[in-house]
């Protein structure tokens, strides 16, 4: 991943996890996402970006991200939404707000099929354990 991808990979991830407001265990998931990507530069750019206009953050985000990601494979594009739910995931629940944030840039990004197959391949998965 090079430093653009990493940018838009971990604003995407902050800005989700911004919707409702940082909480720990999101801060501790932003901080070991930027360890194994080596994205420390990146995750302060996303922030910066976030603290410019919190209020409107998601929205500034949208722009920015849809862009980006025009140039990416649908493949890059699915991996990376995909990437976020699971993040998500991880805390054990997902929000509302969240899952319509996830879900309106699926849209945009024209991956929102492959998101819902995602989240009903997840749900049947938990489901059946």
């Amino acid at each position: 991943m090079d430093s653009e991808e990493k940018k838009a990979y971990m604003l995407l991830k902050s800005v989700i996890f911004h919707y409702h407001g940082l909480d720990h265990e999101e801060m501790v998931e932003l901080s070991r996402t930027a360890d194994e990507l080596d994205a420390h530069d990146e995750l302060a750019w996303a922030n910066t970006f976030i603290s410019e206009d919190y209020f409107n953050s998601f929205e500034r985000a949208r722009e920015y991200l849809n862009e980006v990601m025009a140039n990416y494979s649908h493949d890059k594009r699915v991996s990376y939404i995909e990437m976020v739910w699971q993040s998500n995931q991880l805390k054990g629940y997902i929000t509302e707000f969240e899952a319509a944030s996830m879900i309106k840039l699926a849209k945009d990004w024209k991956v929102e099929d492959a998101l819902l197959r995602h989240i009903e391949e997840v749900t049947r998965t938990k489901k059946e354990s």
